[in-house]
């Protein structure tokens, strides 16, 4: 049985900051089963995740440049990112027909997947599918290895996250108050600030485009120093963190959402920092830290379960608004994890 299939393609890469324009839909027809023999999966995809890294991925390689973590989309391709999918068809043992599973998929209604073994099966469906491509997902998943790996948090200490509101930093804020930190985020409007102080439980939390000077304002919120930052953003804002860490602090970096569009990286000016207070400045990737999928999954959902813990999505429909809301993520239009909606069943 053959179907049609929308997909949304990358045009070409991109310079400066995405535009819808640079993604285009298209439509080709799809079998409903794998190729006889192998071990492949065809997926229904329900859910779509909109992550910042993906930016990254729609630059032109350059020639000599170092090996990324992630495989640059290539101009007239299928987009790929995380997402939440449907098994309707399957040659591998470890998976059935009507089996959910997370991982990497493509932009499209029905992805082919030939190598399976990256997946997660969905074992847990009483709490929203979509949570797999957030709170029980990659960024849930992130937050947590950031957090109790990277930062190796104690009960007391001061804890400050940048892009709070994000599908990490909402995470990452309640383990800390979990764990009895003291936890103030920082977002781009005065929504998501609410948002931080009434829903998320931070302690405190500023907007930073109403904040002239970022290192007096870190020094208003911790007059005694900052024990912990996880880092989202990057340029300015790690200027100012690093002049306010208390001695021995840790620095998780997670992301520098701040640089991607530039065609030219903001320098750090501050970080002999580094040497004078010994921090510990740690850049990590999730994948390293997929063994421990499920330990972080059992811990979270049972904070799910005993209220102690809450998400926020930003949920758009339909595979044409993925576009629109992918590029949203670099103006702050998202409030919350940005989900699209491909189809419910």
């Amino acid at each position: 049985m053959e179907v049609t299939n929308k997909r949304i393609l990358l045009k070409d890469y991109v310079v400066g900051p995405p535009k819808e324009a640079d993604m285009v839909a298209s439509t080709e027809t799809v079998r409903l089963e794998v190729p006889v023999g192998s071990k492949a999966v065809l997926l229904k995809n329900l859910y779509l995740s909109c992550d910042p890294y993906m930016r990254n991925r729609m630059n032109r390689p350059l020639e000599g440049q170092e090996e990324s973590y992630f495989t640059p989309f290539k101009p007239g391709s299928v987009i790929t990112g995380l997402g939440v999918a449907k098994v309707v068809d399957s040659g591998h043992p470890d998976f059935k027909v009507g089996d959910y599973v997370w991982g990497s998929t493509g932009w499209e209604e029905f992805t082919l997947i030939s190598n399976p073994e990256t997946l997660f099966k969905i074992k847990y469906t009483n709490v929203p599918l979509s949570y797999y491509t957030g709170l029980l997902g990659m960024p849930g998943m992130t937050a947590y290895a950031g957090f109790y790996e990277i930062c190796s948090p104690k009960k007391g200490e001061y804890v400050y996250i940048s892009a709070a509101s994000g599908a990490v930093g909402q995470i990452v804020g309640q383990y800390a108050k979990l764990l009895g930190c003291y936890v103030v985020g920082s977002a781009g409007s005065n929504e998501k600030v609410n948002l931080l102080k009434t829903k998320f439980g931070f302690d405190d939390a500023f907007n930073y485009k109403e904040e002239h000077d970022l290192a007096a304002t870190l020094k208003r919120h911790f007059p005694e120093g900052i024990d912990i930052y996880f880092e989202n953003v990057g340029g300015a804002m790690l200027d100012a963190v690093l002049l306010n860490m208390r001695n021995h602090g840790r620095i998780a970096v997670c992301g520098l959402i701040s640089q991607y569009n530039l065609e030219k990286p903001e320098g750090v000016h501050n970080l002999f920092c580094l040497v004078t207070k010994r921090i510990r400045m740690q850049g990590f990737i999730v994948i390293d830290f997929y063994h421990k999928y499920n330990e972080f999954v059992e811990t979270t959902r049972q904070y799910i379960k005993e209220g102690k813990i809450t998400y926020v999505e930003d949920v758009v429909e339909g595979l044409e608004s993925a576009p629109a809301a992918l590029v949203g993520l670099f103006t702050g239009r998202n409030v919350g994890k940005q989900v699209v909606v491909v189809a419910r069943e």
